[in-house]
């Protein structure tokens, strides 16, 4: 088997990157183009790594201010424990920068995270709820499409629960079909209605009850969807209360950072865009 060759993902190599992508089921919550990985390729890195001329792994990052998100590192199967993970991942990330990622129950994984500097803070849930209404939510349910001021207010109050400004990355998600933005003057939520899904984040808020408040409104305006996704840090005050009201784990990662400069208790972040 050749060495691996990592090299930035060019326009012919988006097949065969996404059919790595499709294998691990990345791509369901994004029926359409453009896509988180579209978003990698624009606002962050993505990285191809190459194996005998065929694409066996991928990696992606988005940037946020100084902060960089590790959104992806998949290696196909017949060449994990290769070492190819591990060179996509050199190449990935910066060396003294402030870091995230959400890792899986991949223990390699895990432990590759741990060795470029990130330490596990807490659980990052994933939250769905059913349907209310019995019926598929409409793009035309909930506000309008987000404005460019609401867009900006948004922005300034991510990047204080973040960790980093990402302005164009949610300008370019605000422009999305069937996205729409809540905005108070003490937090923001973004909503994206896919299918019968709406997926909610990133959102924040000066406090965690601001947070918590407007992460249910823009709930809230989608009473007739057929499911609602929404990633919550484990140390939230909203973890208890949607248990509470009915909703129930799909899924669990865990959060890692090489700094402390998240506020966990007063951000819910996108599941695929941090």
């Amino acid at each position: 088997m050749a060495e691996p060759i990592v090299r930035a993902a060019a326009d012919a190599d988006m097949p065969g990157l996404r059919a790595v992508a499709d294998h691990y089921r990345l791509l369901g919550a994004w029926p359409e183009r453009p896509d988180f990985v579209d978003a990698e390729r624009e606002f962050g890195a993505l990285l191809v790594g190459e194996v005998d001329g065929t694409i066996a792994g991928f990696g992606g990052t988005l940037r946020r201010g100084t902060v960089t998100h590790l959104g992806d590192l998949f290696v196909l199967p017949d060449h994990q424990s290769s070492g190819l993970g591990r060179a996509i991942l050199s190449h990935l990330l910066p060396r003294d920068t402030p870091k995230v990622t959400f890792a899986s129950d991949d223990k390699r994984a895990f432990a590759l995270y741990v060795r470029n500097g990130m330490r596990p803070r807490c659980p990052l849930l994933y939250l769905k709820r059913g349907p209310l209404g019995g019926r598929p939510a409409s793009r035309e349910s909930g506000p309008a499409a987000p404005g460019d001021a609401d867009v900006r207010a948004a922005a300034a109050m991510d990047a204080h629960v973040s960790g980093g400004d990402r302005t164009a990355t949610l300008t370019w998600y605000a422009g999305l079909p069937g996205v729409t933005l809540h905005v108070s003057g003490a937090g923001y939520a973004f909503a994206r209605v896919a299918g019968d899904r709406v997926v909610i984040g990133p959102a924040g808020g000066v406090t965690p009850q601001d947070c918590a408040d407007i992460v249910l409104e823009a709930v809230n305006a989608h009473p007739q969807a057929g499911r609602v996704h929404l990633a919550v840090p484990g140390t939230h005050p909203l973890l208890p209360l949607l248990l509470e009201a009915g909703w129930h784990i799909g899924d669990m990662d865990t959060l890692m950072t090489s700094d402390d400069f998240m506020r966990l208790d007063c951000y819910t972040p996108h599941p695929d865009l941090g």
